[in-house]
């Protein structure tokens, strides 16, 4: 698994830096939690009381990053998967990675985080507005949008660790009972 050490943001720094480098740390924290796992732990239910798996995580991430980067921000049509996700299908992205390779979960995700980074890029300012409105308001602005996906992402990096945590202790679990 990656070091995680390595991509911890620097403590002497402005704020946009500030910003890039706590949203970057937890997309590494992201693909840290995946990258190791074969296809069958990346799509299992390990807690009964939820459906999340893994890769669904992953998944919905790299939608949440492509709604407010490229079509919030930017103003943008959705990138592929999500602009031929069906619409009545509730909550897709987490329900359709079954069907998807870690690898391929993780080039969907490195991708659309890509295209975040490219996106903020064009602005100089965190004062400056979305092209699209939210929540039936005005426009957000750069700097919501990065404490948002901050938030979105650390939240779901939590879900990460009590998933991989039952993963592991599943799979511990099962090769101590095959031993017996």
């Amino acid at each position: 698994m990656t070091d995680l050490r390595d991509f911890y943001p620097q403590t002497r720094v402005d704020e946009r830096a500030t910003l890039e480098q706590f949203l970057d740390f937890y997309r590494h924290v992201v693909i840290a939690k995946i990258e190791d796992l074969d296809e069958a732990r990346a799509s299992c239910r390990a807690l009964p009381a939820t459906d999340l798996t893994v890769g669904g995580i992953v998944k919905h991430l790299a939608s949440v990053e492509d709604l407010w980067f490229r079509r919030k921000l930017l103003g943008l049509p959705p990138s592929e998967p999500f602009a031929s996700a069906p619409s009545d299908v509730r909550d897709w992205a987490f329900h359709s990675s079954a069907h998807d390779s870690v690898a391929g979960l993780c080039e969907l995700y490195e991708r659309a985080c890509d295209r975040s980074r490219a996106a903020a890029g064009l602005f100089d300012s965190l004062d400056a507005s979305a092209t699209l409105p939210s929540f039936g308001t005005g426009p957000v602005t750069l700097r919501w949008v990065f404490v948002h996906m901050i938030e979105e992402t650390a939240r779901h990096a939590g879900h990460l660790d009590l998933l991989r945590d039952a993963i592991e202790t599943t799979d511990v679990l099962g090769e101590v009972h095959r031993r017996r």
